[in-house]
């Protein structure tokens, strides 16, 4: 069975605020010296789908861009334009849509654009695996990463440790958990992180649409009957903002899961969400002080800091514990503790209608 590639590239990538913005959000950006990120997820998916096969699905305003950045790799007609964000159900929904519609049935691997991962011969085994379990038991797959710390700041899925092969039942997500419970998750040896990316059927993923949020089901059929008419962008003007926001773990995958519906694939191989600032530790080496420098940095007895410049000198003098950026308009300071907030400033500046800097 054919085997599609759909990134999701929507996201604004606040936390990452001021140098990811609106039209150029964080999975357009280099942060790992290597290549953008988006062309990162595309380049690591090209082991297991086509090229030809791969697809985007970003916010209009960042389309463009995406295109542009995206051009040697993704043909234009593969970047499909969500008039507005409504989560992760519509999003995915849509690309399904899509893919049915226009080229067939197949199996769907599904991953965010903003991923970190270190290991890419690793990541596409467990990519085949996942692809192999789907199209052989025509059921719901998502992907779990092996947890090497009692992480709070990600959803965990418990699966059946004890059953044979690569794909295994899951029996529950759970949400964000203390830290004491994640420890007793780590040492039970029976959960993996939710990592965001599923594998399925497109036939069978809108099957689940109908059966568990037909509402959302019903805008998609409409969207797909004016798939390939002279109506379709009208259509997807119209209908698509005004699809239900709700993410395909709550709308789909729980109770998919109480249903024996849906497998989990744990898998090891270098994952991490690169969500906010104080995760740059994973893309890059820190000094002997444990100060992170991208770009014109120089420290003096400051330690444990992450500096970022895009092109003016940056120094620090007698400081810990700090995030630093400089874009060319804006500077942010920010304690490491508080990277999570970031979004705020952010907020703020929407309040403010100081829509230059977003």
């Amino acid at each position: 069975m054919k085997k599609y590639g759909v990134i999701m590239a929507g996201g604004g990538g606040a936390r990452f605020w001021p140098l990811s913005r609106q039209r150029r959000p964080k999975q357009l950006l280099n942060l790992t010296g290597n290549e953008v990120m988006v062309n990162e997820a595309i380049d690591r998916l090209s082991y297991t789908a086509d090229f030809q096969d791969i697809f985007i699905v970003t916010n209009v305003k960042q389309a463009d861009e995406m295109e542009k950045v995206t051009a040697s790799r993704i043909r234009g007609d593969h970047i499909l334009r969500e008039p507005s964000g409504r989560n992760t159900a519509a999003c995915i929904g849509y690309a399904a849509m899509e893919i049915l519609k226009k080229y067939g049935d197949g199996v769907m691997i599904i991953t965010p654009s903003d991923a970190y991962i270190r290991d890419t011969a690793a990541f596409t085994r467990t990519l085949s695996e996942a692809a192999k379990a789907a199209e052989d038991q025509d059921k719901l797959v998502t992907i779990g990463i092996k947890p090497v710390f009692p992480a709070t700041g990600y959803g965990y899925i418990r699966f059946d440790k004890d059953q044979a092969g690569a794909a295994k039942t899951v029996e529950e997500f759970r949400e964000k958990p203390d830290l004491e419970t994640a420890k007793n998750y780590l040492a039970s040896g029976a959960y993996v992180w939710n990592s965001g990316m599923f594998i399925w059927k497109a036939s069978l993923i809108l099957e689940m649409f109908k059966k568990w949020i037909p509402d959302i089901y019903e805008d998609l059929c409409r969207i797909g009957d004016a798939m390939g008419t002279e109506l379709e962008q009208e259509i997807i003007q119209e209908v698509y903002p005004r699809i239900r926001k709700i993410s395909i773990d709550y709308a789909i995958m729980e109770p998919a899961a109480a249903e024996g519906y849906v497998l989990v694939v744990p898998g090891d191989f270098g994952w991490n969400d690169l969500g906010s600032w104080d995760m740059m530790h994973v893309l890059h080496d820190a000094d002997e002080d444990g100060n992170i420098c991208v770009g014109d940095v120089l420290t003096i007895d400051s330690r444990d800091n992450i500096i970022y410049s895009s092109g003016r000198m940056i120094s620090l003098l007698g400081v810990d514990n700090l995030v630093v950026v400089e874009t060319s308009d804006a500077v942010m300071v920010c304690d490491k503790n508080q990277v999570q907030k970031v979004k705020e400033i952010v907020d703020a500046l929407e309040d403010r209608d100081r829509n230059e800097l977003l």
